[in-house]
């Protein structure tokens, strides 16, 4: 059984598209690309599709990560290439590598958010993100399924940046207004109970009364394992692509010793 690891987006009015409405829309696409996919036992069959750490709906993604299991193998790359023509635009696949390591969950720990500000002026921000990092703890309050919980927003954030419009991921055109407009960039551990990028916009309201005229425009630019003493987030896919150039590196030398 081969599996598949994929990055996927959400992008434009797409990232306002649920988990679940996505995985409808993945399998739909699994069947028009003809995968052969590998699917659970029981009553009631279902094709071995992992998710791993889903956005939250309403938020875009450019780095969204799943795992397949197939029953026959297939090159990655033309199966990105399916299942990319078989989503709709804004749902894109842009990578696709075969799982040689275990645990690509495990390596989700962090997130590299961006948070466009419109209305804002990054003076303001600056001031509001101090605010926000020189607190021991800023205690937030959500609304969960057994009633409003109150937590910690400020230990989750290993990082936080102020910066100006034209260092924004998003396009131009995405603004709504020539207005003034802030961008957050934010690094923000994967803990539990999960620390969202609502969360530390309550907190900066919290403690510098920040308050977007607008709502913001929410953006995961990358996941994975927040490297400590970098402070950055590394790719979770690095370690399939480099075993996968091993073993490669690997064959060709022993075809060239049995051919000598």
């Amino acid at each position: 059984m081969q599996r598949i690891r994929l990055r996927y987006t959400k992008r434009g009015r797409l990232r306002f598209t649920s988990h679940r409405d996505f995985q409808r829309a993945f399998e739909r696409a699994l069947r028009r690309a003809e995968v052969p996919m590998a699917y659970s036992a029981g009553f009631t069959p279902h094709p071995k599709v992992s998710y791993a750490n889903a956005a939250p709906t309403g938020t875009g993604s450019e780095a969204e990560y799943l795992e397949i299991a197939l029953t026959a193998p297939r090159d990655p790359e033309q199966l990105r290439a399916l299942l990319d023509e078989s989503l709709p635009t804004g749902l894109d696949i842009t990578e696709a590598v075969e799982a040689r390591t275990s645990g690509l969950a495990d390596r989700l720990t962090a997130s590299v958010w961006e948070l466009r500000l419109d209305g804002v002026p990054p003076e303001e921000a600056r001031r509001a993100a101090d605010a926000f990092d020189a607190a021991e703890t800023v205690e937030v309050q959500r609304l969960a399924k057994n009633g409003v919980r109150t937590f910690d927003a400020r230990s989750a954030v290993a990082s936080l940046e102020v910066r100006g419009p034209e260092e924004t991921h998003s396009s131009q055109a995405d603004r709504p207004t020539d207005q003034p407009c802030a961008i957050l960039r934010l690094v923000v551990r994967h803990v539990t109970p999960a620390v969202r990028p609502d969360d530390v916009l309550s907190g900066l309201r919290a403690v510098a009364d920040l308050a977007p005229p607008v709502p913001a425009a929410v953006t995961r630019l990358a996941q994975g394992l927040f490297d400590e003493e970098t402070g950055t987030v590394t790719d979770p896919l690095a370690p399939d692509r480099e075993a996968a150039e091993a073993h490669s590196t690997a064959e060709a030398t022993a075809a060239a010793t049995a051919s000598a």
